[in-house]
């Protein structure tokens, strides 16, 4: 069995004290790729760092996170651009727009999104989609760009089939599938079986989104276990089925 997961924040201070012991137990669970979704210029330094320790397990990607875009978001910008420009990512992200908390930087966080969205475009690299509270605001500045720019993944996916269907419709698209399909009130289920096998990706997004029986626990990409075995469940299939399925998917987002 091969789980990958397509967006995982090990690299973080969250995990300093036992960080080998993460990657022993992710291993160990079958876990044979994780990406780094990049944040601001304070988390660069990290994500690299643990790249270069096993790169053939780990890939970053770059890009600005929404809820970093503040006043200094032209250098954070610049910062992202000149690191594209430096060595190699295997995408651009995470990118997006996020009014969850408030909308001081929408304008900022729209002028962020679409110009990373046009490096992806220059860098021919799949775009990792944060949205929060803003999939209208999403769907716009994509639809700004011409049909079928880009490919990539929708990250942390609680929509409805209606919204899948108009994701699918801007582009090639997958859908991160994380923790939440394993809560009690979650109806993830229910949309995720009406959801093509070939549309799914796997994620942690650690440490958050800690899926049960470890929820209320600090997350990590061992985990992921836990949600292939629902995503088995609900699509009645073998959780090995799941696992490569879902990594063929990842590797024709990311083209490898």
């Amino acid at each position: 069995m091969n789980l990958v997961d397509t967006h995982s924040h090990i690299y973080g201070e969250e995990f300093a004290e036992d960080r080998a012991e993460v990657i022993e137990r992710l291993k160990a669970n079958h876990v044979t790729r994780v990406y780094f979704p990049n944040i601001d210029s304070t988390s660069i330094e990290d994500m690299h760092k643990m790249e270069a320790m096993e790169p053939d397990l780990f890939r970053c990607m770059m890009g600005l996170h929404p809820t970093s875009v503040s006043e200094n978001y032209k250098e954070e910008l610049d910062i992202v651009s000149q690191w594209l420009d430096k060595r190699q990512y295997v995408g651009i992200g995470e990118i997006g727009i996020d009014l969850y908390w408030d909308d001081k930087f929408k304008k900022e966080q729209i002028e962020v999104f679409e110009t990373q969205m046009q490096m992806s475009i220059e860098k021919n690299l799949p775009i990792i989609i944060h949205s929060r509270n803003a999939f209208e605001e999403i769907v716009a500045s994509i639809r700004k760009f011409p049909k079928g720019s880009f490919r990539g993944i929708f990250h942390s996916f609680g929509g409805t089939k209606e919204e899948a269907e108009v994701i699918f419709g801007l582009g090639d698209f997958k859908l991160g599938i994380n923790g939440i399909i394993t809560f009690k009130n979650s109806t993830l289920g229910n949309v995720v079986k009406e959801i093509p096998n070939n549309k799914i990706v796997l994620e942690t997004d650690s440490p958050y989104l800690t899926p049960v029986p470890f929820r209320g626990k600090r997350n990590e990409s061992s985990f992921i276990l836990y949600t292939a075995q629902k995503i088995a469940e609900i699509k009645e299939l073998s959780v090995e089925m799941i696992g490569n399925m879902t990594k063929a998917n990842a590797e024709e987002v990311f083209s490898l």
